[in-house]
């Protein structure tokens, strides 16, 4: 069964990657296979995904028998946000956010501000967040609310 509004198996294996990535001490690389392997991801879809990620600049990759991955940046300056839109592009709930009118019935709709309410809500939050926050000593931890204006609920 099909969910509405699910994170593609891209995204989902490419955050992990990258989340394992920051994990690693400092100078550490990580080959395709031990990815595959403690990711639990196809070795060849993930391969694709690295690669998508080495030509958006956001790891390095070196050939041979010591070759791996890392990252290219400090895992504190690569958000969420970056990761999901280098491997599937920019983030959009409808085709009415996008700002190239295809949609017949934009000018009347009442549901835009709520498309778009939801949108940039959900994109700070992504955005707020950094790979060394999933990865490091605090990502066994609950994460820290991120305040965004969300009126409390009412009871």
């Amino acid at each position: 069964m099909q969910h509405v509004l699910q994170v593609s198996r891209k995204i989902d294996y490419g955050l992990r990657a990258m989340i394992h990535l920051a994990g690693l001490p400092a100078g550490k690389i990580a080959t395709l296979q031990d990815l595959s392997t403690t990711l639990h991801v196809p070795r060849e879809f993930l391969a694709k995904i690295l690669k998508v990620l080495a030509a958006k600049g956001l790891i390095r990759s070196a050939r041979g028998v010591h070759g791996g991955y890392q990252l290219a940046r400090p895992a504190r300056e690569v958000s969420f946000l970056e990761v999901i839109e280098a491997v599937e592009g920019p983030v959009q709930l409808n085709v009415c956010l996008d700002h190239k009118d295809r949609c017949d019935v934009s000018e009347g709709c009442t549901m835009y501000h709520i498309w778009k309410t939801g949108q940039d809500r959900m994109l700070e939050v992504y955005r707020r967040t950094s790979l060394a926050e999933l990865a490091g000593p605090l990502a066994q931890q609950p994460p820290a609310p991120i305040m965004l204006g969300i009126p409390a609920a009412r009871g």
